[in-house]
């Protein structure tokens, strides 16, 4: 069983930057690929950013492209997600999750274990 906690949210200007982070405890992260989603009010849940066990790989909903930037931190267990630019359509819950195998990937169906979500608003 692997725990996913969620962290760094809050209140922010369009313009503004915020640093979300997934840290994993119980099995942890090790060989798989982690996401991060987002579910903004009145919407489902989409696609944000992933990365692969490796790091190497990643993958970014094109809404998000150039402004978003996820990264992995094996030694602290833990997987970020640097978010610049914000706009206020980037306003959600923002869930970390960790994929069934080592890719990138952007399926929802595809994670297996989910965050409880930060929450992120973005004022105009």
């Amino acid at each position: 069983q692997v725990q996913l906690v969620e962290s760094g949210g809050g209140l922010v200007q369009a313009g503004g930057s915020l640093r979300l982070s997934c840290a994993a405890s119980g099995r942890t992260f090790t060989g798989y690929g982690t996401g991060w989603f987002r579910q903004g009010p009145g919407k489902e849940r989409e696609f944000v950013a992933a990365v692969s066990w490796t790091g190497v790989i990643t993958n970014y909903a094109d809404s998000v492209k150039g402004r978003f930037t996820i990264s992995r931190d094996k030694d602290k267990n833990t997987v970020y997600l640097q978010m610049n630019s914000l706009k206020p359509e980037d306003t959600g819950i923002y869930y970390c999750a960790q994929h069934k195998g080592e890719i990138a990937g952007s399926r929802m169906n595809d994670y297996i274990y989910w965050g409880q979500g930060t929450q992120v608003t973005v004022t105009s």
